[in-house]
């Protein structure tokens, strides 16, 4: 079990940021329900663009309704099927992409994005292992579960207790122990003009 995994960072952030990371090793121990809404009450107070809320969470849990867990299981791709086998817990991202005056919410998808950070750093800060996937069919998604058209799946998240990372497949274990990197900060930060890096 690799359950703290810290970000090798330039300089110090706070423990809760640098500590979050993607696991794929779960167990298939449920998650309680009082926790499960801590984290949808995280994610419910994410920052938003008028306060319009655009996103939308699909919660499906093994424990209490496995048919429709299998439903939305099936629309990953198969490596993600792979490693989230005894995954307890799978939530849909959706954004809803039109204001109640049926206008395009051009911030829809970043709020949503927000709103997902937000959720997955409390899932961390319960001590659970939480993994953002954009990697399924967005088309049978949407099908399997009759979404309106102004509602957009972005991502799946799958949330679980940490797993014995002995039972993932060789290549994904190697993963799971490797240091985890980024671009440098002079890469993805510019100060006063583009491409003019930052320094800090």
């Amino acid at each position: 079990m690799t359950k703290h995994k810290p970000a090798p960072t330039a300089v110090p952030i706070h423990e809760l940021i640098a500590g979050r990371w993607s696991p794929r090793a779960y167990s298939s121990e449920p998650v309680s329900r009082e926790t499960l809404h801590a984290v949808i009450e995280a994610a419910r107070w994410a920052p938003s663009a008028y306060n319009l809320q655009p996103w939308r969470f699909i919660v499906f849990d093994r424990s209490t309704d496995e048919v429709a867990f299998k439903r939305a299981f099936s629309t990953l791709v198969p490596f993600n099927q792979q490693w989230n086998a005894p995954a307890p817990i799978l939530i849909a991202v959706t954004a809803q992409t039109l204001n109640s005056k049926g206008e395009v919410n051009r911030t829809a998808q970043y709020d949503a994005g927000a709103a997902a950070m937000s959720l997955v750093l409390q899932a961390h800060a319960l001590g659970l292992a939480a993994h953002q996937m954009s990697g399924f069919d967005v088309n049978a998604f949407r099908k399997e579960f009759a979404l309106p058209n102004d509602v957009e799946p972005l991502a799946i998240i799958s949330i679980g207790h940490y797993g014995d990372l002995e039972r993932l497949d060789p290549v994904l274990r190697d993963r799971e122990k490797a240091e985890r990197t980024r671009s440098a900060v002079g890469d993805i930060a510019y100060a006063n003009a583009w491409k003019q890096p930052f320094k800090g």
